[in-house]
């Protein structure tokens, strides 16, 4: 199987430096920013270097909202299982349910004896996280009566009292390499978690292979186990390597990764805050559609049950992210950031679409509003699976995303024009957040923005719209009146592109800049309302993603 249909996140892998520790917060708390689904710490309690992963946890937890947290991965020969379990489960109650664990067997074995832990084999290794993982799980089941009983080679728990339950399932993730930990990660584990820097041509294949084998053994789905990839890269104006080159070409490669070789988790490691905007802003939007096409696509053409993939879809989907004027994606699209709006439940269709609120920025229209076309109304008595649904809150979930980013660059606007960046109240903001410095690095992200809104109206004219016509011509007049706002809000941008060239090159174009950015919003605004009004239950009942 290439590729197991699992929900695509992306995260960040943060060091944590305890040289700076207001800037590894920030950088934790920017990945929340940017919209990114992950934050992972590596642990090495014997690093004096490093703050404390568990301790860091917690107060990135307690600085954040939405994001998950995990340790990548806990250096288990150092955390003791029973203890490891209500740790994690205190901070999954404590943050909502937003903690998964990465465990390890160990590596560092000098290190770690030197804290007073026990050296092991490679063998014992396995052994040892085997009967961690059987304590661990024992002790988050508090339905079971009675106290948890682990008779092991290493670790001995002898009726101990469950509990706490965690707030949800905490996914177990290994980080896996060899033959043995492979295949204890088909047998017991959720997830797996290597580092791509670490692996051979080949190895996430033949991973795969025995995690497949090894879970069909144990009587458990291969689908069972989430495939995740620890990455690093440069972003650079040409191609020089893998993952060092534009950000197209990373679209491309990750989406191969994606498709050809099942992973549906990709952590990007470094401390660049830019590298984090871009992986988030213009990477993992476009790597979504570009899977999500191809997924769509093979569902539709592939025989029921069949696994396969057309080599050249990929090629094909991110030729048309690439399309009209820049990078591919747009700003961040991730997955059930808005449950109370977007209901994926069965039943009656539920996404409730955004409203236009009817606040304009600017005294000039661009089209009158009133000419717009609706398409046929719902059937009330229809009824929507979950992942019909689902269809429908994604489309929600991708225009938030464009929401969110032209709210940051009001707000970008703003703090320049106030001169407001304070080196003491707000360090962690000026250390992480470097766009908002000055002139040219503003105008840097507003210009990446319009090329995102651009990349996104070409992935739907070209792919979106054309399927939506062909399933049912009623909602012709809609498509039509659609891309013709594509064209409108195109003419916009490139207004905004202007405003942008006066104002790097002077201070005095500020006032210009915000008035075409004003404009850009009643615009965008109005139409991403508009399209959600129309499509998000048609998308539903059609079965297009």
């Amino acid at each position: 199987m290439s590729d197991y249909g699992h929900d695509l996140v992306f995260g960040s892998f943060v060091t944590p430096g305890a040289g700076d520790p207001d800037r590894t917060v920030g950088l934790a708390v920017l990945t929340e920013q940017v919209g990114l689904d992950l934050v992972t710490f590596q642990d090495h309690p014997y690093q004096p270097a490093f703050l404390d992963t568990w301790t860091l946890l917690s107060f990135v937890a307690a600085r954040t909202n939405r994001v998950h947290l995990a340790a990548n991965v806990t250096n288990l020969p150092l955390r003791p299982p029973a203890v490891l379990a209500r740790s994690v489960a205190s901070l999954d109650l404590l943050s909502d349910g937003r903690i998964t664990l990465g465990l390890g067997a160990g590596a560092f074995w000098d290190a770690i004896e030197a804290m007073g832990g026990r050296r092991l084999t490679p063998g014992q290794g396995v052994r040892a996280l085997e009967e961690a993982i059987e304590i661990i799980r024992q002790m988050w089941d508090t339905e079971t009566r009675g106290g948890v009983h682990v008779d092991g080679e290493f670790y001995r728990v002898r009726g101990a009292k469950r509990g706490p339950a965690p707030a949800h399932r905490v996914p177990v993730w290994l980080g896996a390499y060899k033959p043995r930990m492979l295949q204890l990660t088909g047998r017991r584990a959720d997830g797996w978690l290597p580092t791509l820097g670490y692996l051979q041509p080949g190895d996430l294949t033949k991973g795969n292979a025995i995690i497949d084998d090894a879970a069909q053994g144990a009587g458990r789905s291969p689908t069972d186990v989430r495939r995740l990839l620890n990455i690093a890269g440069q972003f650079s104006a040409v191609g020089r390597g893998p993952l060092n080159g534009p950000a197209e070409q990373w679209v491309q490669e990750l989406a191969e990764l994606a498709l050809g070789e099942g992973v549906s988790a990709f952590i990007l490691a470094g401390d660049d805050p830019d590298d984090l905007r871009r992986f988030a802003g213009e990477v993992a939007p476009a790597v979504r559609e570009v899977v999500a096409a191809e997924r769509d696509r093979g569902v539709a053409e592939r025989p029921q049950g069949a696994v396969g993939r057309d080599p050249g879809a990929v090629g094909r989907a991110q030729g048309a992210a690439g399309g009209g004027r820049g990078a591919a994606g747009e700003p961040v699209a991730a997955p059930a950031v808005r449950p109370s709006r977007a209901t994926v439940t069965g039943g009656p269709f539920a996404v409730v679409p955004t409203p236009d609120d009817g606040v304009r920025r600017s005294d000039q229209q661009v089209w009158d509003e009133s000419t717009r076309p609706a398409g046929p109304a719902p059937d009330p008595d229809r009824t929507y699976t979950p992942q019909e649904q689902a269809t429908g809150a994604h489309l929600v979930q991708i225009h938030d995303g464009l929401r969110a980013e032209l709210a940051q660059i009001h707000d970008l606007i703003d703090q320049v024009a106030a001169g407001e960046i304070d080196a003491g109240a707000a360090r962690s903001h000026i250390n992480t957040m470097t766009m908002r410095q000055n002139r040219w690095t503003l105008g840097v992200y507003c210009e990446s923005y319009c090329r995102i809104v651009t990349t996104h109206h070409t992935i739907e004219d070209q792919s979106f719209f054309p399927r939506l016509r062909a399933h049912d011509p009623r909602l012709g007049p809609v498509v039509d009146r659609l891309e013709q706002e594509h064209h409108v809000i195109h003419d916009v941008l490139e207004g905004v592109d202007r405003a942008l060239v006066a104002y790097v090159g002077s201070p005095d174009g500020l006032a210009d800049l915000r008035a075409a950015v004003d404009l850009l919003t009643d615009a965008l605004l109005s139409h991403l309302s508009y399209e959600e009004r129309e499509l998000v239950e048609p998308l539903a009942r059609l079965g297009i993603a």
